[in-house]
């Protein structure tokens, strides 16, 4: 990072911050926003706001400071993203200097941010990319001598091209911190903090945290001036919309259980404790023919991003998944969520039970606890404020199928399909150019020189005595 003073605290009061009525909007159209990001959210059957959107945006749009407290799911992207899009407009970034950052805590964030953000952005004919780690360095570095207008980033890679002089952030005038609560969990304020000294003293910034307490609260007090508060969601879980349960099992018939919850029907993400205990419980699922992925930061970031859009779209609708999936996940239509190791505090556990009921719809969370954890699990529900219905259950028991959907597994291996090469057009072997194409390509190994377009991004009954898989 460049050395130096840092710039004095902004002096921000956010014993009493300024709280500002959500505005009653029916409509993005009331919000005043270019004709262009109405006709994308139109095309994607999106004409109302969330009450997030509708209570920051027009705070945003208007240039303030804002500090949005929201749990996950609750449309936060669209909320900082249309108001930098929309701020954004008219103007023209310079090579290796962004003029907008939004800030994630995790790899698999930045991606679905940028996915939600690359339509809008092209529309605005503006230029917009990641910068994250374990993806290419060099590809990163091309992206940004180009010319970046919003910059997706996690706070360690930014501070990798910070430091080696790939990225320039003193023409950053706008800046979005998401999820700042987890930031501070992972240990990422400092670097945010190094990041933020950084941009422009007088630039714009907004920032989304589930809690506003201790690290963020200083955050905040240091980085935002005058900001208006908006509040649209507890801090505890959502009792409307999801249904909370403990299933009591034995030790003996735990593994029994958790198969038969996870051959369900319906999308279906499994929390554990270690990437060990990912893989293995993973494996067999598998052997019986659950349809599960695993994701956890042990794996490239290829394979994790082979393993979402296996999830997303339906084809492997179970994911194993440790903590650092529990946030930075949004897919839709996650209808159950289920601890199967019972998580660290309240605070995970609100987390984890966010990937379900995300934006108003329905959702179940079950815990699966041993008797002798009943106690431990009732305390930390009552911490997350929710109050789960404590059912004991056997495997193949009608209560079980009642509340999770759970069925036995077919017992046949699931065998994931192998991905297909694409053929070359040259009739010889799948996907390898011809050196006449590699010539054509002016690259070397024949990897095609890539156009430039105006919009960003590049960058889940009878018992079969062999069905035990979830040791």
């Amino acid at each position: 990072m460049r050395g130096g003073r840092a710039p004095e605290p902004k002096q921000t009061p956010l014993a009493a911050p300024e709280t500002a009525a959500a505005p009653a909007i029916d409509s993005f159209a009331e919000l005043g926003l270019p004709e262009a990001l109405l006709e994308v959210l139109e095309r994607q059957g999106m004409t109302t706001p969330f009450p997030i959107q509708a209570a920051t945006l027009p705070d945003a749009l208007a240039g303030r400071d804002v500090l949005g407290r929201a749990q996950t799911g609750s449309g936060k992207t669209l909320a900082f993203g249309l108001a930098l899009l929309t701020r954004l407009a008219g103007g023209k970034a310079k090579s290796r200097h962004p003029r907008a950052v939004v800030l994630v805590p995790t790899r698999e964030l930045a991606m679905q941010v940028s996915e939600a953000l690359q339509p809008l952005a092209k529309a605005m004919r503006l230029w917009c990319d990641t910068t994250v780690g374990g993806m290419p360095f060099p590809r990163q570095v091309e992206a940004l001598r180009r010319g970046v207008d919003l910059l997706i980033a996690t706070p360690g890679r930014l501070s990798d091209h910070v430091r080696q002089g790939t990225c320039v952030l003193s023409d950053v005038e706008f800046t979005a911190v998401d999820e700042a609560d987890q930031m501070a969990d992972m240990g990422f304020l400092p670097q945010v903090c190094e990041i933020l000294d950084l941009t422009g003293a007088n630039g714009q910034r907004l920032l989304f945290s589930a809690t506003l307490d201790g690290e963020v609260d200083a955050l905040v007090r240091r980085y935002l001036t005058d900001p208006v508060t908006h509040s649209v969601q507890p801090t505890t879980a959502s009792v409307g919309t999801t249904d909370h349960h403990v299933l009591l099992v034995t030790p003996k018939e735990k593994a029994d259980v958790v198969t038969e919850v996870a051959a369900r029907d319906g999308r279906t993400i499994l929390f554990v404790r270690t990437k060990h205990h990912v893989d293995r419980l993973t494996t067999n699922l598998r052997k019986v023919g659950v349809a599960a992925g695993a994701l956890h930061g042990g794996k490239t970031q290829g394979a994790r991003n082979r393993v979402l859009a296996q999830f997303r779209d339906g084809n492997m609708p179970v994911l194993v998944a440790t903590d650092v999936a529990a946030r930075g996940i949004h897919v839709d239509d996650v209808s159950l969520v289920v601890h199967v190791d019972p998580p660290a505090d309240a605070k995970d556990y609100l987390h984890r039970a966010g990937r379900t009921a995300r934006a108003g719809a329905s959702g179940t969370v079950v815990t699966v606890a041993t008797h002798d954890q009943r106690r431990s699990v009732r305390r930390l529900a009552e911490q997350a404020g929710v109050r789960p219905r404590n059912t004991t259950v056997t495997p193949g028991a009608e209560e079980l199928a009642k509340i999770t959907g759970a069925r036995l597994p077919s017992g046949e291996p699931f065998v994931e399909p192998a991905p297909r090469a694409p053929r070359g057009g040259n009739g010889k072997r799948p996907g390898r150019p011809s050196r006449f194409d590699q010539r054509q390509s002016g690259a070397r190994g024949g990897r095609p020189t890539r156009s430039r377009q105006p919009y960003g991004g590049r960058g889940d009954r009878q018992r079969n005595p062999g069905h035990r898989a979830a040791s």
